[in-house]
This record gives structure tokens, C-alpha cells and sequence, in this order.
């Protein structure tokens, strides 16, 4: 790749001093570290404050769907009086049969 040179040298001088900054840096810093995956790093302790904060944010969460759960069953609720009726025959008849079959009628 070719470049023009630029018309002036502070740049220049400039880049230079940025490169000779960004080597000394690296010199400092050292190699970088050998990459390993995040699931072997070892873990930074959370602080029992953190650890509180995090199980009532979760108490909160589960609170929330249980309250959820409980008003979704609440809607479905008060069922119509008409199916109520309807379905006590069929209950009648499946209990019936029911115990037909675990009863040992049919063996005789």
C-alpha cells in the first residue's frame, strides 16, 4: 500500500510519538493473558450484600408469578351453572364405569 507523504511533519512527528506510546504500553503490560473460556475463569465471590440483594430480587420475581398463577386460576373461576349440570351425569356415568373397572366383576 502506498501512501502520500504529508505535507507536514508534525503529523508525522505525532504518529510517531502515538506508536512509541502504544509500545511502551504493551512493554508494561506484558504478554496478554492465555484465553480461556469464561466457564473456567475462576469467579470473583459476590458480596453477601450482592447475594441478599440477588435472592430478593428473586423471592420478588417468584412472589409476583405465584400472584400471577393464582389470579389467572381465580378468572376461570366461576364457572356456568348450565355445564355444571350437564357434566354431573357424565360424572355419574364415569364413576360408574370406573369402578367397574377396578372391581373383578368381569371375571365371573
Amino acid at each position: 500500500m502506498t501512501t502520500t507523504p504529508s505535507a507536514d511533519s508534525r503529523i508525522e512527528a505525532v504518529a510517531a510519538r502515538l506508536k512509541a506510546a502504544v509500545r511502551e504500553r504493551a512493554e508494561a503490560l506484558g504478554p496478554p493473558p492465555v484465553w480461556q473460556p469464561i466457564w473456567k475463569r475462576p469467579r470473583k465471590p459476590k458480596s453477601i450484600k450482592a447475594k441478599k440483594a440477588e435472592l430478593a430480587k428473586q423471592r420478588k420475581r417468584l412472589k409476583a408469578a405465584g400472584v400471577r398463577r393464582f389470579y389467572g386460576a381465580q378468572a376461570r373461576r366461576p364457572r356456568p351453572r348450565q355445564n355444571r349440570i350437564g357434566s354431573a351425569a357424565a360424572r355419574r356415568d364415569a364413576r360408574a364405569l370406573s369402578r367397574m373397572r377396578h372391581s373383578n366383576a368381569w371375571l365371573w
